[in-house]
This record gives structure tokens, C-alpha cells and sequence, in this order.
């Protein structure tokens, strides 16, 4: 495609899928976690605890599976709008890497890409690590006399095509479980829990932190309020936490998933309907962490729990990526671009501001952003 080619995700010459990444085979397994963990000084042991993790399902993550089949998605939505950009897939901690996606481009004489991550909130891990690996891959590239400019899209967890694709995914599931049973689930909405200290940092640098938990906490009140109207009742809801790797003395966001289920169990709930909306796909986190470990917490307490998918690639949310790429195409293209947001939540911007969600270990160089 040459630079001088007029098209709606003009100047942009590939879409770069970029996501976290996750072994495929059990020899796989503890280099990927070295390489996750790289820097924090973790033990072995402790990474051997994690793996099992894996190993319990044959040492295959299934996030590469679920990435590759949302990249053909990707490609259908754009050739169903008769756009045509070729579509890579770059990890951050497993093949294929970011760099191999990059060279890939670059050999085929595409210089100007865009990452179109699968991580949706403000964070250090969800966001800026991110740049920062980006960034990583193209000096490995510059080193070897390749340059690449890559942007990024907005964090999305406002954007229509995931917000309202998740509010759908929970409100069908709680109308099933009351019409089956005439009881109104309890909401228990999941994601991923992070240190305190990287919340309070999470956002802007001009802004009062807490980003990461702020944002999860509008989402779920949103979804509950539209579940509430679909079934013309109260609905109760909470946010919890799964997948905490910190030491015991390093406090990480809570409740744990868990442990607030045996409390709504003392509280007289019977059912739940588990909504894991700080996930794109179901991938470790999701299969180990929910539909084991919870599961069988569940088990154990008697409890009715279901739990529904991500959004993975659902027709809603790979529309929306597909205009999140659209809009960062306009946005660099110098135009004005009305960004949509749902349930009239606050516009991410979609270059990160200076200090946004800082590296608190060492200070690193990050792309797609304004530092």
C-alpha cells in the first residue's frame, strides 16, 4: 500500500493487533512467565506455582486462539466496510513478538501502523506497559536500520462496542436466570486486581488517580441500571477482583472474587450471575480464576453461579474496535472527531498526556503517547 493512498484509515498501512500473549506448550510455560515477570525479582518457585496454572490445561493458553480468531473477524468487519488493510498480530510476551510484527510490516514496505490493543481500561499494565513495549520493539527495529511509526487506539471500556456489547451479554443472562427461577441474580462484575499504588497512579497526571477502579465501578453501575430495566426490577451489583501475584504485604485491590462470594452467601444470596467485563477474552485469568476456581467456591457453597463471556468477538465489539481505528485514522489525519462514549462517561483522550499512568518500578521510553 503506498503512503500517498487516500482511504478511510489513511495514513495508517496495517492494523497491529497487539495483546498480552500466553504460552502454547508446556516447554512454553515458564520462559513466558520469565519474560512477564521480568525485572520484579520473583523466584522460580514461585513463577512453578503459577504454571500449574497452566499445566492444568496441557500448558496451552487459549488467548493466542482467541486473538487469531478475533484478527479474522477484524478483517471481515473491514471488508465488509471495503476497507483493505492488512491485519498483524504482535505480542508483548510470547510469538509472535511486537518486533516480528513490525519487521513483518516493514519488509513489506508498511512504515505507518496502528496497535489496536485488547486491553480496554487506564493503567500502568493495561496501558502504558503497553507503549512501552511498543516502543521497545521499534528501537530493536531502528537498531537494525528499520523504522516504524506506530499510534495506538483509546482505551475503550466506554466505547459503545464494549460497553454496550458487555451491558447486552449480562442483561440476557439475568432475564434467563429470573424467567427460569424468579429469583433476581446478584451481579458480581470481575476483572483483573492490581496493586494499590498502581490504581492511585492510574490516569492522567493532572488527574486524582484511580482511574483503573473508577472506571470499572461507572461501567458496572451502568450495566446494572440497564439490566434493572430489563427486567423491571432492583438489581444489586459489585465489583471484585481475581488473579492477585503480590506478596502478602504489597496491598492489591479487593475484594477478592472469592471471598466476596462467601459473603454474599452469608448475606442469603442464591444466585449470581458472574460478568467478567475487565476482560476482553477468555483466556487464563478467565478459565483458571473463574470458571475453576470460582466455580468451585461456588460449588462449595451451594450457590447457583453463572458465568457469562467476554466479549471475545462478538459482532458489537468488533465493530466498535474497527471504529476506534476509524477514529484514531481521522484524529491523526489533523481532523476533529466526535468520540462516542457510553453511558455518558468522560472521553478518553487517544494520546496519553504526560505522567498518564506512570511506571513506578523505572522509568522506561513509551510510544503512542505525548512522553
Amino acid at each position: 500500500m503506498e503512503e500517498t493512498e487516500e482511504h478511510d484509515l489513511f495514513p495508517y498501512q496495517a492494523i497491529v493487533l497487539t495483546s498480552f500473549g500466553g504460552p502454547e506448550a508446556p516447554e512454553e510455560v515458564m520462559p513466558f512467565l520469565r519474560r512477564v515477570t521480568g525485572g520484579r525479582g520473583i523466584p522460580d518457585e514461585r513463577l512453578e506455582e503459577v504454571a500449574e496454572h497452566y499445566l492444568h490445561f496441557g500448558g496451552r493458553s487459549p488467548i493466542n486462539d482467541q486473538n487469531r480468531a478475533l484478527i479474522e473477524a477484524i478483517r471481515a468487519e473491514l471488508a465488509r466496510r471495503e476497507l483493505t488493510i492488512p491485519v498483524l498480530f504482535g505480542n508483548r510476551n510470547s510469538r509472535p513478538f511486537l518486533a516480528d510484527a513490525f519487521r513483518e510490516a516493514h519488509a513489506e514496505g508498511m512504515t505507518r501502523l496502528l496497535s489496536v490493543t485488547t486491553s480496554a481500561y487506564s493503567c500502568y499494565s493495561s496501558c502504558r506497559q503497553y507503549r512501552e513495549d511498543i516502543a521497545s520493539a521499534q528501537i530493536e527495529l531502528r537498531e537494525e536500520g528499520k523504522e516504524v511509526h506506530v499510534d495506538k487506539i483509546r482505551q475503550y471500556w466506554n466505547h459503545p462496542g464494549f460497553s454496550r456489547a458487555n451491558a447486552r451479554i449480562v442483561g440476557e443472562a439475568a432475564r434467563q436466570r429470573y424467567e427460569a427461577t424468579g429469583v433476581v441474580p446478584h451481579l458480581v462484575f470481575v476483572t483483573h486486581s492490581l496493586p494499590n499504588s498502581m490504581d492511585d497512579t492510574s490516569g492522567p497526571g493532572d488527574d486524582e488517580g484511580n482511574l483503573y477502579s473508577r472506571q470499572h465501578l461507572e461501567l458496572s453501575a451502568a450495566i446494572a441500571a440497564e439490566t434493572a430495566a430489563t427486567l423491571g426490577t432492583e438489581v444489586e451489583h459489585d465489583l471484585t477482583y481475581c488473579s492477585r501475584s503480590g506478596p502478602p504485604s504489597q496491598p492489591w485491590l479487593e475484594p477478592d472474587v472469592n471471598d466476596h462470594l462467601r459473603v454474599l452467601k452469608e448475606r442469603g444470596v442464591e444466585s449470581v450471575v458472574l460478568a467478567p467485563i475487565g476482560f476482553v477474552s477468555d483466556h487464563m485469568e478467565v478459565v483458571f480464576d473463574l470458571d475453576t476456581e470460582a466455580a468451585e467456591t461456588a460449588e462449595e457453597l451451594g450457590m447457583d453461579l453463572l458465568r457469562v463471556p467476554t466479549v471475545g468477538t462478538d459482532t458489537e465489539f468488533v465493530m466498535g474496535l474497527v471504529d476506534l481505528a476509524l477514529e484514531r485514522a481521522a484524529q491523526a489525519r489533523g481532523e476533529d472527531v466526535a468520540t462516542p462514549t457510553w453511558p455518558g462517561g468522560e472521553v478518553r483522550p487517544a494520546i496519553c498526556r504526560p505522567g498518564c499512568c506512570p511506571n513506578l518500578r523505572v522509568a522506561k521510553p513509551a510510544a503512542c503517547g505525548s512522553d
